[in-house]
């Protein structure tokens, strides 16, 4: 039996291989052939007018949002387009309503962030480029870190932009503003529609500011308007920030460690909280500003009563603080309150800047604050 199978094994090895039956490759490269082809939008024209397109075959109306509401018309591929402007250079938001629905561009990855992803970003460019254009200057770097949240036991994520001078200084310190987002953003708010950092390494090659580290946290402690604003989420953010964040940056950037390098500021929702965080530790920051502030804002803020003993000492404040800065848009309805937050601060002899410009409660307003505050620091 045995010299049987080792017969069979000697014979299968001498008789010939058989020739497997030819692969059947039936691919063609097609080059997209058969897909509809990728449309362009928003299409920037070289008058500034601008094509937006949206391909929904199915869809019975689509309009345009973007500084109102206006019509999109269908061709005979499904395509719906609209041509708008001529705009002024500028970073626009806009979304699609097909048959009621809000739907975003898809063929702009441009977004606007935070805690909602709600419409896209148009970017205009200038000529010669806006301030908040990227130019052909030294760059710096965002830098994307977590953290875990002592007075939220939760991780937490923020941004550091490091200025160009960061890498090619090795041996050198920089100061940190601490630049914080409105209701409804978030870290990321402020590097991507904000354009914080491009603003300062434009404002750095025109010798108009100083290098140096800005620092974007969460401002919002459960994703509610209370989350940010209320009395109770104001002390939480505040221990956040002076536990957890600028030990983290002191630790890990080279920053200088002291009072008179340290500057904090935002705009709307985080301007209340740059303006209370800051003013009720100026052990800590000697720049204090805020960007349209709804919390200071309203008909019942009393400035005594929510920081006492601010009003009371104005000689102790003016001389501690470098620069107290207010601003808002002139088309703001938070206007009024800030004129009145003015007259307070005039009447108690405290020295501060007011820079209103035009504007309603938006990006554009706080992008040319942001460029009019930057020069002021660490001067």
């Amino acid at each position: 039996m045995l010299f049987r199978f080792a017969a069979a094994l000697a014979l299968a090895a001498l008789a010939p291989a058989q020739t497997p039956p030819p692969r059947q490759n039936t691919y063609r490269p097609t080059a997209g052939a058969g897909a509809a082809p990728r449309l362009v939008s928003p299409e920037i024209h070289p008058d500034r007018t601008v094509t937006f397109r949206l391909r929904a075959p199915a869809a019975n109306a689509v309009t345009l949002s973007l500084h109102g509401s206006t019509p999109m018309t269908r061709d005979e591929s499904g395509v719906w387009s609209v041509t708008t402007g001529p705009l002024e250079p500028e970073i626009y938001e806009y979304s699609f309503t097909v048959d009621g629905a809000r739907v975003l561009d898809t063929a702009n990855p441009l977004l606007k962030t935070g805690q909602t992803v709600g419409a896209n970003l148009l970017d205009l460019p200038g000529t010669p480029p806006r301030f908040d254009q990227v130019r052909d200057v030294p760059h710096g770097a965002n830098h994307i870190r977590t953290y875990t949240s002592t007075p939220l036991h939760i991780r937490r994520g923020l941004y550091v932009y490091t200025p160009p001078e960061y890498d090619s200084e090795p041996a050198r310190r920089f100061p940190a503003l601490y630049l914080r987002h409105g209701s409804g953003d978030d870290e990321s708010t402020w590097s991507i529609e904000g354009r914080a950092g491009v603003i300062l390494e434009n404002l750095i090659a025109q010798r108009k500011a100083v290098p140096m580290l800005i620092v974007m946290t969460n401002g919002d402690t459960d994703r509610t308007w209370s989350g940010g604003s209320s009395p109770q989420a104001m002390d939480l953010l505040a221990r956040e920030l002076l536990t957890d964040v600028i030990p983290l940056i002191e630790k890990n950037y080279r920053v200088t460690p002291n009072r008179e390098s340290r500057a904090i500021t935002g705009l709307s929702m985080g301007g209340g909280q740059a303006f209370t965080i800051g003013l009720r530790n100026l052990d800590t920051f000697a720049w204090v500003g805020e960007f349209s502030s709804g919390l200071l804002s309203a008909a019942d803020f009393k400035l005594a009563g929510h920081l006492p003993g601010f009003l009371e000492d104005p000689a102790a404040a003016n001389r501690r603080l470098k620069l107290l800065y207010l601003s808002c848009g002139t088309e703001d309805p938070r206007i009024a309150g800030h004129l009145d937050l003015i007259d307070t601060l005039k009447a108690a002899g405290i020295r501060h800047v007011w820079y209103p410009t035009p504007g309603v409660h938006e990006w554009k307003v706080w992008r040319h604050a942001l460029a009019d505050f930057l020069p002021r620091l660490f001067q």
